[in-house]
């Protein structure tokens, strides 16, 4: 082989190597984990935020979002995210209080006074100490999400006030400030799946659950626990989280492009989360769910004293944030 057609070979493989490194195979897949269906406004939110980064990124990260829980449930879908197993997703800060305990702030009883107030906290200072603490433990929070404000449903009767409550079986999520919620109101908390509520409602294995009314219609739940009392004793944000190892790998350019993409996919998610709640009513009132609005919702606040107390007690260096929190009007 003569020195030209050595070099040609090597100018030739060089040239292929360069194409290789700029072709679809040297692009970044993420995995991301979603619990809701594809329909839902946070799926819709979540495919939007995937096709913006693919295209920001011209191509260099083209992530793919599982919908409907399908790579496992909630605390298993946060570890898998924290350990770089999958990339990124959308996680409510409730079953993240085990991981990082500033977030248990988040699901105090009544520490947002509304949805909008929460936004404000979460958009602004506050919302980065909880990104900042997020991402000690493997994630970095790009935006925060709207779930709306949690309120009690079951099975019996309506819930006025507190003494209600007495003696219910209720399903919360596994977190124990949500089963201290549950007793400073007389009741016994239960922690169970998601996917078991439905089912044990129907069996009376519990009387009632606590939840929005996205989540109280699109799963039927209105069907077997007809009693819908608002007391919006929880206003829980969820966090649009990307690992920290698969953050870390992006140049600076695309960590912005990825960034912009988030902001703008919390920007679209509360908007249709506003429209879904407004549908999500009606059917569930048109299906015959009796709703009751809660007049004396500070009977419900005074309750909780004993469980801001004991979380101060553990937890003494939060009570400041948890101050400024209320401080934000």
């Amino acid at each position: 082989m003569t020195r030209i057609s050595r070099l040609k070979l090597g100018a030739a493989a060089l040239a292929a190597l360069t194409a290789l490194a700029a072709s679809p195979l040297a692009a970044k897949d993420w995995r991301g984990w979603n619990i809701h269906p594809p329909t839902y406004p946070n799926g819709i939110a979540l495919d939007a935020f995937a096709e913006k980064v693919a295209e920001a990124t011209d191509g260099r990260v083209t992530p793919t979002v599982y919908h409907n829980a399908v790579l496992g449930d909630q605390p298993d879908a946060i570890e898998q995210t924290r350990n770089g197993a999958l990339d990124f997703g959308n996680f409510n800060m409730g079953p993240m209080g085990p991981i990082v305990p500033a977030t248990n702030i988040l699901s105090l009883p009544f520490i947002f006074s509304s949805v909008d107030q929460m936004h404000k906290v979460m958009d602004g200072e506050i919302g980065q100490r909880f990104s900042d603490a997020l991402a000690e433990q493997g994630l970095v929070a790009l935006s925060w999400f709207d779930s709306g404000a949690r309120s009690l449903y079951n099975t019996k009767k309506p819930v006025k006030t507190p003494a209600d409550v007495q003696g219910m079986k209720v399903r919360v999520m596994n977190n124990q400030l949500y089963v201290d919620m549950i007793g400073a109101l007389g009741g016994n908390a239960t922690p169970m799946a998601f996917g078991e509520v439905y089912q044990s409602l129907k069996t009376g294995v519990i009387d009632g659950a606590e939840n929005n009314y996205p989540s109280y219609e699109s799963t039927n739940h209105y069907e077997v626990a007809g009693y819908y009392s608002i007391t919006e004793h929880l206003i829980i944000p969820e966090c649009l989280c990307v690992s920290t190892a698969s953050w870390e790998a992006l140049s600076d350019e695309d960590k912005a492009a990825v960034k912009q993409a988030a902001v703008e996919a919390a920007a679209m998610q509360r908007e249709l989360w506003a429209e879904r709640e407004k549908t999500s009513l009606e059917k569930v009132k048109g299906a015959g769910a009796q709703i009751n609005e809660v007049e004396d919702k500070a009977a419900f606040q005074s309750a909780m004293d004993p469980v801001y107390a004991g979380f101060i007690e553990k937890n003494p260096e939060l009570k400041s944030w948890i101050d400024d929190i209320k401080a934000v009007k």
